[in-house]
C-alpha cells in the first residue's frame, strides 16, 4: 500500500520542529541571562525549598523575596565592586599615562643577569624614552593611541550596557523560575519520562546536583583565590590591589586563569625591582594553586558522580571556549551526562550478556 505523502502526523511533527527552531532563533539573544537564572535557581533551590510548601497554589511572595535576596547578596556587591574596580582602573590609567610621559627607567639589576646587556639595550631603546610606551603600543596595535582609546571606550560602554540589560533579564527569568519551578519540574518529568523512559530519572536528578556543586565550587574557589591573592598583592606592595584581586577572582573561575594573574603581577614586581616580593608572591600563588587544583576543584566540581580530573578539566575548558563563563557550568553537566549514559549503557550490556548466557543444567 502506497504511503500517503501528506500524512497528518508527519505534518504535525515537522510543524512542531519548525516552531521549536523558530523559538530558538528568535530567543537566542536571551540564552545567556536565562541560563544564568537557571544556574542560580538550581544552586539556591535547596535553600528556597525550605521556605515553600508544595500545597500552596501561588509562590509569588516567596519568589519576590528570593529574587530580592539574590539582588541583595550578589547583584549589589557585584555592582559595588565593579564601581570600585572602575575607580582603581582609572588610577591605574593615570599611573600608566605618567609612566608614558616620563618613560620607564631601566632596572639596575637588568645589567647583572646573563645576557642582561642585550636586554638593557632594548629597554633603553624602547621603554626608557618619554612617550615610548605609547609608541610601542601603537606599533603593536597598528593604530594610533587616540583611535584605540575611542574604540576601547565605545566597546567598554557597549559591554556595560549589555551586561546591565542581561542582569535585568536574568532577574526577571529568575523570578519566574522561583515562582513556577515546581510546576515546570513536574511538566519536564512527564515529558522526559515519555521521551527517555530509561535514562530520565537519573539524568533529571544528576543535572541539578552537578550544576549546584559546580556553581558552589567555582564561586567558593573564585572568592577564596581572589581574597588570598588580593591580600598577597597588598602585602607585596602592588598598587590597585583591590582591582587586581577582583580580576584574579574572575580569572580563577577559568582553569589556568589564576596563574596568569599572579604571574603578570609578579613580572610587574620584577620590573619595579622588588625581586624578593615577586619570588615570594609567585611561590605563594603556585603553592595555593597546586592545593586548589589538585584537591578542592575536582572534589567540588565533580559533583555527585565524582567526575575524574580529566573529564572535569575538559568540561571546564571546553565549556569556557564554547560558551564563555556560562560554559563553566554547562561543560561539567555535559560531561556528567556522558558519564551517566556510558555507565548505564555498559551496565545494560552486561545485564543482557548475563541473560543470554546459557545456564548449566
Amino acid at each position: 500500500m502506497r504511503e500517503i505523502i501528506l500524512n497528518p502526523q508527519r505534518i504535525m511533527r515537522w510543524t512542531i520542529i519548525f516552531i521549536v527552531l523558530a523559538c530558538i532563533y528568535f530567543l537566542k539573544g536571551f540564552f545567556a541571562p536565562v541560563l544564568t537564572a537557571l544556574i542560580i535557581g538550581f544552586a539556591s533551590w535547596p535553600i528556597y525549598s525550605l521556605f515553600i510548601s508544595k500545597e500552596e497554589k501561588s509562590f509569588t511572595l516567596e519568589a519576590t523575596i528570593a529574587t530580592l535576596t539574590v539582588i541583595l547578596l550578589f547583584i549589589i556587591p557585584l555592582l559595588f565592586f565593579s564601581y570600585y574596580t572602575t575607580l582603581e582602573i582609572k588610577n591605574l590609567a593615570s599611573y600608566v599615562a605618567l609612566v608614558n610621559e616620563k618613560g620607564i627607567p631601566k632596572p639596575s639589576w637588568l645589567s647583572h643577569i646573563p645576557g642582561g646587556g642585550v636586554w638593557a639595550g632594548l629597554w633603553t631603546k624602547y621603554l626608557s624614552p618619554p612617550q615610548s610606551l605609547m609608541t610601542l603600543t601603537e606599533n603593536i596595535l597598528t593604530t594610533n593611541g587616540t583611535q584605540f582609546t575611542l574604540k576601547f571606550v565605545s566597546y567598554f560602554s557597549n559591554c556595560i550596557f549589555d551586561y546591565l540589560l542581561s542582569i535585568i533579564f536574568m532577574l526577571i527569568a529568575l523570578f519566574f523560575f522561583y515562582r513556577d519551578g515546581l510546576s515546570m519540574s513536574l511538566q519536564l518529568d512527564s515529558l522526559g519520562g515519555y521521551l527517555l523512559p530509561v535514562y530520565w530519572e537519573k539524568i533529571s536528578r544528576i543535572i541539578p546536583r552537578v550544576i549546584r556543586s559546580t556553581f558552589v565550587g567555582m564561586t567558593v574557589i573564585a572568592i577564596g583565590e581572589g581574597l588570598v591573592l588580593g591580600s598577597a598583592y597588598w602585602i607585596a606592595g602592588v598598587p590597585s590591589y583591590t582591582a587586581l584581586g577582583v580580576i584574579t577572582a574572575i580569572m580563577a573561575m577559568i582553569p589556568g586563569g589564576a596563574p596568569v594573574s599572579f604571574t603578570v603581577v609578579s613580572i610587574y614586581l620584577v620590573i619595579k625591582g622588588s625581586i624578593t616580593n615577586a619570588i615570594l608572591l609567585f611561590s605563594w600563588g603556585a603553592i595555593e594553586l597546586f592545593i586548589v587544583d589538585k584537591t578542592l576543584r575536582p572534589f567540588l566540581v565533580g559533583g555527585p558522580i565524582r567526575l575524574p580530573f580529566l573529564p572535569t578539566f575538559f568540561g571546564l575548558v571546553g565549556g569556557v571556549r564554547t560558551m564563555g563563563l556560562l560554559g563553566l557550568f554547562i561543560g561539567p553537566v555535559i560531561m556528567a551526562l556522558m558519564t551517566v549514559i556510558w555507565k548505564e549503557s555498559i551496565l545494560a550490556i552486561r545485564e543482557n550478556n548475563l541473560k543470554r548466557k546459557p545456564t548449566k543444567t
